[in-house]
């Protein structure tokens, strides 16, 4: 009864008709407006006629029909997706697929979306549910999602709930130095291999689909080579004392179990292009791991998902924003932590963190590609965390805000923040390079 009331009074809040996506695709048929990733029907003729060396008249129309006008938040192309036939009575879901006009609270996985607290990529995906009944509150219910088959690698949309939420069901342990044994399932560590065969693990990194790793370009390009080359992603990690399941305490002194760290290869190191290690001010400090075989959805490896704004912007520093940083760094008296460790950061705007960076160090400039948080004392990423997520909770969903980049030594410093990549300002560059 408290859910259907919650769901309720939310869907007094937020139920209204979106503005419409759809469009005329190149046969006429009725379509809707997507990045090209997200077409499987249309991406295989579209890149084959873009190959094409000499085009006909009907290849050059065909192409410009399939172009939408309007680009998304993040400046990328779209395309009119062909939408699936309509049975009589059916409807099509925000995402384009075919569904069922009916009531929300016949639609588990969309009330499951309503609750709290409710993101606001959530909110607008229950705005554009809406559909024309005779029924209160009335939406398209397609299928639910398959998280098993959106382990792929693209990116998992964050209204399906097939990123950004783990399997915790207690309590938070904020600001306590050990995470919980299944929280951040998307935080991996980085094997490097030395010429002389020894292993070592000197950056962490986050799990952003199926098939591809977030981290720090630093932690693939320059100095760190001379220790060794990344070669293994650690999966579903907790102690890395154990190489078996690793158990710990939860809620009313309950033991949970992992079900053991995973090794997946690296295919394929991808630095940013515009990353030089011998830049000062350290821009682009960002790259992508793509793995020889696709990563595992379970209760302890998950994808998070990408930022849905630029979190950076917010001006409030009296109520800053809290960001979360997690990773196997360094603890006190020791370079490298065995357990998954995490602390709480409050967002430094770029003009604070420039102020406290141009009393530090000469010509060093916060670029907008960069955010900065922290200042607080004793609380901080340190070395090995470089590479590391730093995480948002915009309701039930996590976001990875930053990559851990750099920041003063000793950590933890008072009133100094550390700076991180900023990825809301280099999606363009992820979503363009991840390829099937």
């Amino acid at each position: 009864m408290k859910l259907l009331f919650v769901v309720a009074f939310a869907l007094c809040l937020l139920f209204d008709i979106a503005a419409s996506t759809d469009c005329l695709a190149p046969d006429s048929e009725p379509g809707e407006c997507k990045t090209v990733d997200k077409c499987p029907s249309l991406a295989g003729k579209l890149t084959t006629l873009a190959a094409k060396k000499f085009k006909t008249s009907e290849d050059v129309e065909f192409l410009k029909k399939s172009l939408c006008p309007e680009l998304t938040s993040d400046g990328r192309r779209q395309v009119c997706c062909p939408k699936p036939p309509l049975p009589k009575g059916g409807c099509y879901t925000p995402d384009g697929e075919v569904g069922s006009c009916i009531s929300i609270y016949l639609c588990s996985h969309l009330v499951n979306l309503l609750k709290p607290p409710i993101s606001n990529t959530h909110k607008e995906y229950i705005k554009n549910s809406a559909c024309d009944s005779n029924i209160q509150y009335s939406v398209c219910c397609g299928p639910p999602p398959n998280c098993t088959a959106l382990m792929n690698a693209f990116p998992p949309d964050s209204r399906t709930d097939c990123c950004g939420v783990d399997s915790r069901v207690g309590n938070k342990l904020v600001g306590a130095k050990e995470a919980a044994i299944d929280q951040y399932p998307w935080a991996v560590i980085i094997e490097y291999v030395h010429k002389t065969g020894d292993r070592y693990l000197l950056c962490g990194g986050v799990l952003i689909s199926g098939k591809y790793v977030l981290t720090a370009a630093h932690c693939v390009r320059g100095p760190v080579l001379e220790t060794g080359v990344p070669t293994t992603v650690r999966l579903g990690e907790y102690d890395t004392s154990n190489d078996g399941p690793d158990c710990a305490i939860v809620e009313a002194e309950a033991e949970d179990c992992n079900e053991g760290v995973i090794r997946i290869d690296i295919e394929k190191v991808i630095p940013h292009p515009k990353y030089f290690p011998t830049n000062y001010q350290k821009t682009n400090d960002i790259a992508l791991l793509r793995l020889k075989r696709t990563a595992p959805f379970t209760y302890f490896i998950r994808p998070i998902c990408l930022p849905s704004s630029d979190w950076s912007r917010y001006k409030n520093e009296s109520d800053p924003l809290i960001m979360y940083a997690a990773g196997w760094g360094a603890i006190e008296n020791s370079p490298f932590s065995n357990i998954k460790l995490h602390v709480d950061l409050p967002i430094v705007s770029h003009e604070t963190c420039q102020e406290i960076y141009d009393q530090i160090e000469s010509n060093k400039t916060i670029h907008r590609s960069q955010l900065c948080a922290g200042g607080v004392s004793g609380k901080d990423a340190c070395r090995g965390d470089s590479g590391g997520p730093l995480m948002y909770e915009d309701g039930r969903v996590t976001e990875v805000v930053g990559i851990v980049s750099y920041g003063i030594q000793p950590c933890g410093k008072q009133e100094i923040p550390g700076v991180y990549s900023n990825v809301y300002e280099h999606l363009g560059w992820i979503k363009d390079t991840i390829v099937p």
